[in-house]
């Protein structure tokens, strides 16, 4: 790298490590922290006000850039005054653009602010996103979830959320959480609260506590509502009421939001105020779904993806007698039964290699996975097929988010306006 040369400096420069297939490794230290504060920063300071606000901006970005540089033996590449040019104007600089230039840059005016616990790959962010809210703090302890939401969002989510104390997290409007479901699953051992991952929901309420975040926004899967005889849900009801939250929950299912994937899960929502509680509503009209409309033409289809022809006979000799169509998701349960259906049936993390099979012949592609969840078409895939298997499995449906996100901010701004109202009264009240 040529000393001086600000065209070369950017994040994609400094990898820990290449693998085989040229994905790119940043190690726990750069990628996990310092990639993370420095993203954050970026994306939630405004490098304006007065001079000696923007003076103090500039003095803490330059030494976080000289920190990165340094970590990555660089800093000797670059001068002082290269590193002052970056810092002066950092959208314009190559050093930033795996910040920057990305699927869903993050909103440079707002009015709206939220987190994102247990972001995964960001699906639960994806609709506030495009209703112009700002992600001012994400987290997520997965490293390869984190690489895909890097690629996506341009902000590398902290790691060890019981590590971050509730001081250290920004003020925010919203509080959005897919926390870990294994722990209530059916598929996993449903030990609930007494698996570490059950006890992440106290990682929440102590945020919501320090912060009273005005509206929560919580997806959980359906087996958390009876866990335990009902047990378990209903503490998780009752400290959200102990923090003053009036909470309304409904499970929904992906296959009414317009995506071929049944797909049940919990949805819980709370309001500071009441009447914003009793404002909401989870009635929702029904969208038809159309498995046609996610599946890829067959010769764009990877060929590893395809079944062995043991495995293909042996799923035919299964549906011997029963109705078989075209296009169709053969499913396996647990048991070796064969469903033909026009509809997956839940995408999972810890499932076998072939329990879906497109036309009973072949595995779905990373695209069809992330459509069956209802992301963008210009979501990115930076990580391998088998990451992408794992990834959606923990995913949440999109749509199903959107409408719930969408209602959340009607409330959000019938109130805001109810206030307005009320303040101009006030003022003619008084003139």
């Amino acid at each position: 790298m040529e000393k001086n040369s600000m065209a070369n400096i950017n994040i994609q420069a400094f990898p820990e490590d290449i693998t085989e297939d040229g994905l790119k490794i940043y190690g726990e230290t750069s990628y996990q922290n310092q990639i993370a504060t420095l993203s954050h920063y970026l994306h939630n300071t405004i490098f304006e006000g007065t001079y000696a606000e923007i003076q103090a901006h500039r003095n803490e970005l330059i030494g976080l850039i000289r920190d990165f540089l340094e970590h990555k033996n660089q800093l000797q590449d670059f001068s002082d005054e290269d590193i002052a040019h970056v810092a002066d104007c950092p959208y314009e600089f190559d050093l930033f653009r795996d910040f920057y230039q990305v699927p869903f840059p993050s909103p440079r005016t707002y009015d709206h602010t939220f987190i994102d616990l247990f972001a995964g790959i960001g699906g639960i962010r994806i609709p506030f996103d495009e209703m112009g809210y700002h992600c001012v703090f994400s987290s997520e302890w997965d490293a390869k979830a984190c690489q895909t939401y890097f690629a996506n969002f341009g902000t590398v989510p902290f790691g060890d959320i019981t590590k971050i104390p509730a001081t250290k997290i920004p003020k925010h409007d919203v509080l959005l959480a897919g926390f870990p479901c294994q722990a209530f699953s059916i598929m996993g051992k449903m030990q609930g609260f007494a698996d570490t991952r059950g006890t992440m929901f106290f990682e929440i309420e102590r945020i919501l506590k320090h912060h009273q975040t005005p509206y929560i926004l919580l997806e959980n899967v359906k087996q958390l509502v009876g866990h335990d005889g009902g047990r378990t849900f209903k503490v998780i009801l009752e400290r959200l009421n102990q923090l003053w939250y009036y909470v309304k929950w409904q499970v929904l299912n992906a296959l009414d939001f317009g995506l071929p994937q049944k797909r049940e899960r919990v949805i819980i929502v709370g309001f500071q105020h009441k009447k914003d509680c009793d404002d909401f509503s989870f009635d929702i009209p029904h969208t038809p779904y159309n498995l046609a409309d996610i599946l890829e033409p067959e010769k764009d289809v990877d060929p590893t993806l395809f079944a062995s022809d043991h495995i293909v006979e042996k799923r035919c000799e299964k549906t011997i007698g029963k109705k078989v169509f075209y296009p169709s998701i053969w499913h396996e349960n647990k048991a070796g039964n064969i469903s033909v259906l026009d509809y997956s049936c839940a995408l999972r993390t810890g499932a076998s290699y072939n329990y879906l099979l497109v036309n009973g012949v072949r595995r779905p592609t990373s695209r069809e996975l992330l459509r069956l969840q209802g992301f963008p078409e210009k979501y990115k895939i930076a990580v391998t097929h088998q990451d992408i298997r794992r990834q959606t499995g923990n995913s949440v449906a999109v749509p199903m988010i959107r409408m719930v996100a969408q209602k959340i901010n009607d409330i959000i701004k019938k109130r805001e306006y109810e206030t307005s109202e009320i303040k101009r009264f006030k003022k003619v009240a008084n003139a």
